[in-house]
Parts: structure tokens; C-alpha cells; sequence
């Protein structure tokens, strides 16, 4: 393999509900940076059936091509149908680093032509960024536990890939005034060639936690000590209107489903206010929520690492401070809460 061969990032332009997936528009920022560092051109490539028009949502975000496969066999997610023409165009145009949202679909179709390809992927990458000599793609994720931050290099193979996690990255300010270039692509694809065939889209009805879209999150973590003393958490939350969310180690205690987990085995949150209360900081946990506009963090350690990372710090027992803070809404409690 001939590394000169390959140039250009890409990103994978996931379709949602007839829109570029938020996370697709999120890693065009990151891959403007680095195109921009590395002298080459920030490609989208969008796969499905009557997204054409899509495409020119793309440019306002930085990219300056699309490829597009739009064909009625692209109707349905299928991982081979997808990932086929994602080779294909791989192989035609060599692009240096392709970037993926860490979706269930991203990181299905990621491990998929990572596979085929025989190149190296990095998932849940929570730092990107490239050399601007050698173009190595510098990502970086938790390993070991959390406990510290790992850089992956990809020295022998190309292109290079990475899936990232939704809220992790942020999408540059649009301008609309910003155009580029749409490739049709086509390829030889029958539907007697696709092994698998979807009979039936069920949408899942179920309520369900909403963490990355709350504008308010009250999480907690072991300092709580148990079940009941988690239930401290569901009491402020429920009062100032803000949502649960969760430390890796509530989780795995059993205090609160998973659903409500925060970090890098969790889900990345970034709401208005973030606060943390009897969680040390470890990484795993910051990578979740480290983008949140402000971080209040309660802890009875005053060297907890989550003290680094918060923008007010309060040392004390949460269960002192906690109920104060509970008792000063109650009492307006006619009066609304709102976050500006």
C-alpha cells in the first residue's frame, strides 16, 4: 500500500429522519480543522434513496464535495448494501481518514468495511486531531478503565477511521453563503445480491431518557453509598425540573438503569447546567460531560479529581448540602424554574 496514494478526510453523512444526522454535522467541524491543517479538500459521503437534495446541507458546515450513492436499494439501512458502496468509493477516490458518527449505524457500518478494508478504527474517540506532515490521525480515547487517555495511530494502512460519539465534537457556525461540488456515484448492485432483506421498521414507543437533549442534569455517583441515599438525586432533580443522570459506578450498583449513565460508556451530555454530586471525576466520566456550560460538583473530598474539571465546587456531604438546596426552591414553590 502505497500511503501517497491516499488524501482528503471524509466524513460519513448518516440520514435521520430525512436530515443529516446532528452527530454528521459535529464531525464536519473536526474535519474542517483537520483538512485545513493538512492542505486537502473535507468530503461528505451520503448513501440512501431520494437524498440527492441533502447534500447542499453539507456545504454550509464546511465540506466542500459530497458523494452521493442515492438509489432505491439504499431505501433501508443494510450493512452489506452500504458498506459495499462505501468500499467502492474508497477504492476509486482513497480518501487519507474517514470519520463516522458512533451511532448504531455508524459503528456497525465503521467495523464493516474496517474489516474488508483490512485498516485500523478507533471507537468512541473523544479527541481528533492529524499531523500535519505525516497525516497520521491522532485519536484519542479512555483505556484502561478510564484511568487514562490513549492515542491510537493507524502507521501501515489507510485510510484511517474513527467513530465519534455524538456531543463530543462541535459543528462550526454555518454559513450559508458556502457551496462545493456534488459526485454522483453508481454502482452494479442487484437486490438479489443483498443477503438480507427488511421486512418491517417497528419504532420503539417506549418513553425513554432524554440526557443529551436536557438543559439541566443532577447526576450522581457511589459517594451517594447506596440505593437510598441515591434517591436524594431524584428528589433535587424532580425539584428544579432537571433530569437524572448517572456515574458508571451507580450504574453497575444497581441504583438507576443505564439509560441514565453519563461518559465514555454512557452518553455524552452537554446541558446548560451539569450538576455533580458525590462523583470523583474520573475520565471516563468527564469525557461525558465536560462540554456542559456549567459544572457545579459537591463532594466530601477536597481533592476529588471532579474539582479540576467543575466551574463551582462545593466540599461537604451531600447530604447536608443537598436538602438546603432543596429547601430554598421550596420556598417559592408557586415560583417556575427556567434556565436561560
Amino acid at each position: 500500500m502505497n500511503l501517497d496514494d491516499f488524501r482528503g478526510i471524509w466524513v460519513y453523512l448518516e440520514v435521520s429522519d430525512g436530515c443529516i444526522a446532528p452527530v454528521s454535522l459535529e464531525l464536519l467541524g473536526a474535519g474542517r480543522q483537520m483538512a485545513d491543517k493538512r492542505g486537502v479538500p473535507l468530503a461528505g459521503l451520503l448513501i440512501g434513496d431520494g437524498i440527492r437534495e441533502l447534500a447542499h446541507a453539507a456545504f454550509p458546515y464546511g465540506a466542500d464535495q459530497v458523494y452521493v450513492y442515492d438509489h432505491m436499494i439504499f431505501h433501508d439501512y443494510r450493512t452489506e448494501s452500504y458498506m459495499r458502496a462505501v468500499i467502492e468509493c474508497v477504492q476509486k477516490h482513497k480518501p487519507e481518514v474517514i470519520l463516522y458518527g458512533a451511532t448504531s449505524t455508524g459503528k456497525d457500518l465503521a467495523s464493516a468495511v474496517a474489516t474488508d478494508l483490512e485498516t485500523g478504527l478507533t471507537a468512541d474517540t473523544t479527541m481528533l486531531d492529524v499531523n500535519a506532515e505525516t497525516g497520521l490521525l491522532e485519536a484519542s480515547r479512555p483505556a484502561f478503565g478510564g484511568n487514562i487517555m490513549a492515542t491510537i495511530l493507524c502507521k501501515k494502512h489507510r485510510p484511517q477511521m474513527a467513530t465519534v460519539r455524538p456531543k463530543v465534537m462541535k459543528a462550526i457556525e454555518p454559513d450559508e453563503s458556502r457551496t462545493g461540488e456534488i459526485i454522483e456515484e453508481s454502482m452494479e448492485l442487484r437486490e438479489e445480491d443483498i443477503r438480507t432483506k427488511v421486512l418491517k421498521i417497528v419504532r420503539e414507543t417506549k418513553e425513554k431518557v432524554r440526557l443529551d437533549e436536557a438543559d439541566v442534569i443532577v447526576a450522581g455517583g457511589k459517594g451517594l453509598g447506596s440505593k437510598e441515599g441515591f434517591s436524594l438525586i431524584h428528589r433535587f432533580a424532580e425539584r428544579i425540573g432537571a433530569t437524572v443522570g448517572a456515574s458508571r459506578d451507580a450504574v453497575e450498583a444497581g441504583w438507576i438503569d443505564h439509560e441514565h449513565q453519563v461518559g465514555q460508556t454512557g452518553v455524552t451530555v452537554t446541558p446548560k447546567i451539569y450538576f455533580a454530586i458525590g462523583i470523583s471525576g474520573a475520565i471516563q466520566h468527564l469525557v461525558g460531560m465536560r462540554n456542559s456550560g456549567l459544572i457545579i460538583a459537591i463532594n466530601k473530598d477536597p481533592n476529588a479529581l471532579i474539582f479540576q474539571s467543575c466551574h463551582y465546587g462545593i466540599v461537604g456531604d451531600a447530604f447536608e448540602i443537598v436538602p438546603l438546596l432543596i429547601e430554598a426552591f421550596q420556598k417559592e414553590p408557586d415560583k417556575e424554574v427556567t434556565y436561560g
